[in-house]
């Protein structure tokens, strides 16, 4: 299997990491050596025209070398049946015809290969049989001529997403002055752009709601947004001046992965709850916190949040995830943050505590703040945005909800961009 996350150690050299897949024939008469190991790794490298310097340490080659290593570690093991998992996403255009080259060597050579993707030119472009899953289900499966992009789209998306039936989305908004971006350009780990020249405005008392599979930057815009990422370029402006520094506004962040991001595990329930508090004069005395009012503020919000714990002592580890989530929610929306950066905020929470996330995102919008609403769920940005976008390959595309079918959603997913798509 070639993964989407390089299954690379990086601190090693590439002869070592391609030694890594090797079956060990050593005695005790005779030391392992990393480069007779790599050997027929590196012939796989030079029949596909690549010149992959064995001592070179991985941490220090670009993104598609670091590819072609993974690609050549595997292709030496033998395997006849090869799994690609997302393997464009951190390509250029010329690096993933090169690598649809050898995917057709493969094929040719009698191997089987499942590509696993979203990009929909790209599936259609190289796979001889399609099938599209949907909600962990096959939907359909055919032969590449005999379905479209739209096609495609379609048996992705399912039923249209709508808006909630409940009222939920009272008055239309009326934003002012939020954050701007302009012509942002943000750089993932490995150095790659993840975010590319992205232009938005997230008004103050609206919800933007931005949509796409995982792993097309929404991970480093959200952490952009939030100072825990610098920018690489562009203009990022919270009313007109940059953001960041004194001008600043107060932000809530919601992380997608809330164990790493969002909480300090090993500590209580209460000591989680109090981190965004301690600051404030109300709970402290002097340079001493007020453990007392600390206290009761922490079990103020377990009960109205609901969170389910045997004991405010208890350390956040013992907690499901849904309660963990809860933690992290009542602690942004009790600060009443002029700025909510939310990354599928609902995710891991059952149907009820979903909708009560949906109304604090709501009552935020409607108390004036900009809330970025991050998500996977195309259902939940249909229900709460009051305008939208597609991220894919690290470029936005803005579509209007109320305005666009699910085909046309499914193309947008799938980097398939038109005036159309985007109901314009």
């Amino acid at each position: 299997m070639v993964h989407q996350h390089f299954a690379l150690a990086p601190a090693l050299t590439v002869a070592e990491n391609l030694a890594l897949d090797t079956p060990v024939h050593a005695s005790r008469f005779r030391r392992f050596d990393p480069q007779v190991a790599a050997a027929p790794a590196l012939r796989q490298a030079d029949a596909l025209g690549w010149d992959l310097r064995p001592d070179a340490l991985v941490s220090s080659l670009p993104v598609g070398v670091q590819q072609r290593v993974e690609i050549a570690k595997t292709l030496a093991t033998g395997a006849r049946v090869v799994i690609f998992d997302e393997p464009t996403a951190v390509l250029g255009g010329r690096e993933v015809e090169e690598l649809f080259e050898v995917l057709r060597r493969l094929c040719a050579g009698g191997a089987a290969v499942i590509l696993i993707a979203h990009k929909l030119a790209e599936i259609l472009a190289v796979a001889d049989r399609v099938t599209v899953l949907r909600r962990g289900k096959r939907v359909a499966s055919c032969l590449r001529g005999e379905a479209d992009a739209r096609q495609l789209a379609e048996w992705m998306m399912g039923e249209p997403p709508t808006r909630a039936a409940d009222g939920a989305r009272r008055a239309p908004a009326k934003p002012g002055a939020g954050i701007e971006a302009r012509g942002l350009r943000v750089l993932g780990d490995r150095g790659d752009e993840a975010i590319r020249s992205a232009d938005f405005k997230v008004g103050s008392g609206e919800i933007f709601g931005i949509g796409g599979v995982d792993g097309n930057g929404q991970h480093e815009l959200a952490e952009a947004l939030v100072g825990l990422r610098p920018v690489a370029g562009g203009d990022l402006l919270w009313r007109g001046e940059p953001m960041s520094g004194a001008g600043a506004p107060l932000t809530g962040y919601i992380p997608q992965d809330r164990r790493t991001a969002g909480l300090a595990v090993s500590m209580s329930v209460r000591d989680n709850l109090a981190l965004g508090a301690v600051a404030e004069p109300a709970f402290r005395r002097g340079p001493l916190l007020d453990s007392r009012s600390l206290g009761r503020l922490a079990s103020s919000l377990i009960e109205a949040y609901d969170i389910r714990t045997g004991s405010a002592d208890l350390p956040v580890s013992s907690l499901s995830g849904g309660n963990q989530q809860k933690i992290v929610l009542a602690r942004v929306f009790r600060a009443n943050p002029e700025v909510i950066v939310a990354v599928n905020p609902t995710r891991g929470l059952d149907l009820g505590a979903a909708r009560s996330v949906h109304g604090e995102l709501d009552a935020a919008r409607i108390r004036g703040a900009a809330v970025l609403l991050i998500s996977t769920d195309i259902d939940e940005i249909a229900a709460l945005a009051d305008r939208a976008a597609i991220l894919s390959a690290g470029r936005l595309t803005e579509y209007t909800p109320d305005a666009v079918n699910a085909a046309d959603v499914g193309l947008l997913l799938g980097g398939v961009v038109s005036s159309e798509a985007a109901g314009v």
